[in-house]
Formats: C-alpha cells, structure tokens, sequence
C-alpha cells in the first residue's frame, strides 16, 4: 500500500496532501494561499540552530566566510509552522545541472500555453533530464523551448526567480553540450547559476502547487521524485531515511558541487526541502554530510537568551 502523507501549511490556513501516487496535491479548497516567497517565513530559532550546525565545521566554516558555500533549509514539519533559514542564501554560484529545473519549468509552461505538445519523446526527455540528469535530453528540451522563453520565465516580475538589476539567481544560458549559442546571465556571465534561495523557492512552489498551477505543480514534481542518481543528499538519505520519498536535482562539474532536495519522510515525521552549493574539491562529500547536521538544526530549535551581555548571542539547543 503506498503512503499517504500530509503537509499542512497552516500559517495561512492551506491544507496539502500526497496523492496515491505520492505527489503533491491540494487536500482541500484554500481560503487564502501560502506566500509565494519562501524567504518570508524567516525563523530566528532555525537560522541560529543552522549556523550552530555549520559553523562547528571549521572547513565549512572557511567556506562560508569565502563565499564558496550556501545552503537554505525550509522546515515544512510542524502543523502550523513553515520555516526558513538560509547561510549566504543569496549568493548566486555557478550550478552545472542543478538549473535544469529551469528547464522543466519553461517546458511547462509552454505545454501550458499550448507551444509544447507532451508526446512521449518529451516526457521521456523531462525525465531524463531530471532524474538522470542526462545532458543529450536537457539540450534537446532547451532547443524546444528557446532560452528567451526560460529568461522571461525567470525574470517574471510577477514572480521572479532571478533579479536581473540585484542578486541573480536561478539560470539557463547554455545548452548542455559542447556547442550553439549562449545565452549568459547578465550580472556575471554565468552559463548555468543558481543561488539557494532562488532553488528553495522553486521547491516551494512546487510543494504549494503555485509553479504555472496545482496540476503543473504535480506534474513536475512527478518527474523530479524518486531519482536515478544516488550521490550527494540522496546517497546519505538512503541510508537514514530509506522510507522516505525524495524530489530532487542535482549538479556537478569540476570543483562546483550542488544539490537540492524535498524529503517527505512520514515515518520520522520530517518534511523538509534542503539545498546546497559548494565549491571545493571535496564538494561531493561536504553536500553528503550536510544531511545530519541539517536535521540536527530542524530539531534543536535554537533559541536567544534574553538579557546576555552586550550584543551576543548564546545558543541553546533541546537535546
């Protein structure tokens, strides 16, 4: 029998539930929708706990202050309760195949809007894409939907996912091959960036069914669950979790590493979206270590003591 899983963003009164088929659909009709901007549910206690974590790390620690480090954690847990944290969350990195997400979106978008028929080859390709991350099928869903078509999508006032006049964020400029013309983000001329923030968002979106609209939303996330590659978070999460279902989309090239995840684990009673960027050489091993100690700050919940000397903070944690 397959789970059935429940997400209740309450905050804003907005009940969610896991389909038979275990992908995100609304339980029942919404009275208000959730914020579209993740980052508004900023909590204090988990960006403490969050840094606490990371911090205890003195290479991790390094890297943070280098900028060659970010990571955004949301906490989807707690009836009620939907919280944010991020470290360097709006740094925009080079992203390698994290950005495919990208990709997927403009696809939909454009079968949305009737420009895309999904025929079996395209939805072979969206999965390839995706799950495999296979660089042959994204070139050819890149060639179908035309970067202008990705840029729009992700410069969209109305809900943006890359700030053109800021920060950056989430990119497509590129195709994934060695040829064709190039289409660079226009702050650092990055062929493939995201920034964790902008990632976290998409996630988001995808979980409240606000990507296009709910039955896009589904779609998307069908393409992005269960996936083929077992390194980074998903090689970690195997082993604490094998219960658990995961969307996610990975990235890799040279020293940049990435990942980004949604886990839905029931069992524990964890529902979370986790992404991190990482340039180092032992990027790899670094995401597949930033499991635990990102769950360790979904349950401690760190807190600041009132009344403490001057300016600083003490950290306290529920064991």
């Amino acid at each position: 029998m397959l789970n059935k899983l429940v997400l209740f963003l309450t905050i804003l009164s907005v009940s969610w539930a896991v389909a038979s088929d275990n992908t995100l659909t609304p339980d029942n009709e919404a009275t208000e929708l959730p914020h579209a901007e993740v980052v508004n549910y900023q909590d204090a206690g988990l960006q403490l706990a969050l840094q606490d974590q990371i911090n205890a790390n003195p290479h991790w620690n390094r890297l943070i202050r280098q900028k060659r480090m970010s990571i955004s954690l949301v906490d989807m847990s707690e009836v009620g309760a939907t919280k944010y944290a991020n470290i360097n969350g709006d740094h925009m990195m080079y992203a390698a195949s994290m950005p495919k997400i990208a990709v997927l979106y403009a696809a939909m978008d454009a079968i949305e809007e009737g420009d895309l028929r999904l025929t079996k080859e395209i939805e072979k390709d969206m999965w390839l894409m995706i799950s495999k991350s296979n660089n042959a099928a994204s070139t050819r869903m890149i060639d179908r939907v035309g970067f202008q078509r990705i840029e729009d999508l992700m410069c969209n006032p109305e809900n943006p996912f890359y700030d053109k006049n800021g920060i950056g964020g989430l990119w497509v400029g590129k195709r994934y091959a060695a040829g064709g013309k190039r289409n660079p983000e226009p702050i650092r001329g990055l062929s493939h960036a995201a920034t964790t923030d902008a990632v976290a968002k998409f996630y988001y979106q995808l979980a409240t069914g606000q990507l296009i609209n709910e039955k896009r939303s589904k779609q998307m996330l069908r393409y992005m669950k269960n996936p083929g590659l077992h390194h980074k978070f998903v090689n970690t999460l195997d082993k604490i979790a094998p219960n658990a279902t995961l969307f996610r989309k990975s990235g890799s090239w040279k020293n940049w590493h990435c990942d980004s995840i949604m886990v839905w684990d029931e069992k524990r009673g964890k529902n979370y979206i986790l992404v991190a960027m990482v340039e180092d050489p032992d990027g790899e091993n670094i995401i597949r270590n930033l499991v635990k100690p990102a769950e360790l700050a979904l349950d401690q919940r760190a807190t600041l003591v009132p009344e403490i000397n001057e300016d600083e903070i003490l950290i306290t944690a529920d064991s």
